[in-house]
């Protein structure tokens, strides 16, 4: 259903009071439609005004749009180079902490490999550390059942690989990567369709041949503890990496990995959670020398947002948690308070674009891209925020936010689609 265009065009040209009413109503129907709830807030920065606004003061949850929030806490806290590791020489050992840096040996982000270089040239005895790590593996507000999905991976102070391995069926045998859990997998009965199901409490995995292959690799999340994270940099350096429990002195040393921007461009366009979770605990172990999530949203919490018209209710750094709420004029100033950081030219790099490999690449498809930002979905939940540059040139920021739906996603994303062309057509 091609809903109101006369109504927007009667809006967005002319902002008369009828016309508002009117775009008002258009929204109402499509809820009716949809027996869904929609919040939808256009702002023109240049302005300094709300264009329209339909349920910007109610709450929904972000899903992946709470990545916005982590990214601005990355922004503020993070500098322009990741932290690899923290390590302390003595004089036969070298001991070292992990920073939270999702990109040691993860195939999805940029590598310049700086630290696994540093760790196999040591000629000291290495040693692990993971008293700095402070929270749980599953962020609060997970769905336990997501647990053997590769968006599901697991926390911890030092990923490696993505805090996943890869499962490659071939006909007469099935390979691993890394080699490392070859052992633990095990196959099982033949199915109707191909499987590879981790158990929940361990890294025993099954692999069940089927008649039909749905894909040709599996990516599955690993259980994570300190023993694993050393055994597994034992066999990726070939060398022996021990684990010890030692607290981080004060003469601790950083070792730099990544440019920063190579992380979030991955966060944010792919919609990457663990690169997202393990932002979030990096932030705070710059502002307390702990991996706690919680540091650095109480922090932004407390300098941020404390001024906010509404409260935002932010529990994890991906979205995964459904814990998560927050405004779309919320979303609308989050977006404002990056853009006064960050130069346009940097952040538009950053983001998602209507057209271009991301989460966007199918939608708001045009000649000039005219849609930036970042979409956010969970089941009966999806959400897309961002700058929406219109073919007369101006940049607004917008945030269009639904719930409850049982529609497909498709035809809910059709319908903002259309809405969001009709501003960039005639605003």
């Amino acid at each position: 259903m091609r809903i109101g265009v006369i109504a927007f065009l009667i809006f967005i040209t002319g902002c008369a009071p009828v016309a508002h009413q009117q775009l008002t109503e258009t929204f109402q129907k499509t809820e009716k439609k949809f027996q869904d709830h929609t919040g939808f807030v256009i702002y023109d920065p240049e302005k300094d005004e709300t264009v329209f606004d339909y349920n910007g003061a109610a709450y929904f949850t972000p899903a992946s749009n709470t990545k916005i929030l982590t990214l601005f806490a990355s922004l503020l806290i993070l500098g322009d180079s990741i932290p690899g590791i923290e390590y302390l020489e003595t004089e036969d050992s070298l001991i070292f902490w992990g920073t939270g840096d999702p990109s040691f040996q993860y195939k999805e982000t940029f590598s310049n490999n700086r630290v696994l270089d540093f760790l196999q040239q040591q000629q000291k005895a290495l040693y692990f550390s993971n008293s700095n790590f402070h929270t749980a593996h599953f962020g609060s507000g997970w769905a336990w059942d997501d647990y053997n999905s590769s968006y599901s991976a697991e926390r911890s102070p030092f990923p490696i690989y993505g805090n996943c391995f890869f499962v490659y069926p071939f006909t007469k045998d099935v390979y691993v990567w890394p080699w490392y859990f070859k052992s633990l997998l095990s196959v099982g009965e033949n199915q109707e369709e191909t499987k590879v199901i981790r158990d929940p409490f361990s890294n025993n995995t099954m692999y069940y041949p089927g008649l039909r292959k749905r894909k040709n690799e599996w990516k599955i999340p690993f259980r994570v503890d300190q023993q694993l994270i050393t055994e597994l940099l034992s066999d990726t350096l070939q060398r022996k990496v021990q684990p010890v429990m030692r607290q981080k002195p004060s003469d601790i040393k950083t070792l730099y990995s990544v440019p920063s921007d190579s992380l979030y461009k991955t966060m944010m366009q792919e919609s990457d959670n663990l690169i997202a979770e393990q932002l979030l605990m990096m932030c705070s172990n710059v502002l307390s020398d702990s991996l706690q999530p919680e540091i650095a949203i109480k922090w932004m919490q407390k300098n941020r947002f404390e001024k906010w018209p509404d409260k935002v209710v932010w529990v994890d750094g991906s979205g995964l948690s459904r814990y998560n709420l927050i405004t779309p004029r919320s979303v609308v100033e989050l977006w404002k308070q990056i853009a006064a950081v960050v130069p346009r030219e940097r952040l538009f790099k950053i983001i998602a674009v209507g057209g271009k490999p991301g989460t966007l690449k199918n939608w708001y498809i045009a000649d000039q891209p005219y849609v930036f930002g970042k979409t956010g979905t969970l089941s009966n939940t999806h959400a897309l925020s961002g700058f929406l540059v219109t073919k007369s040139g101006k940049t607004l920021i917008f945030s269009f936010m639904n719930a409850n739906f049982t529609a497909s996603m498709n035809e809910i994303r059709h319908n903002m689609q259309r809405i969001l062309n009709s501003f960039y057509e005639k605003y």
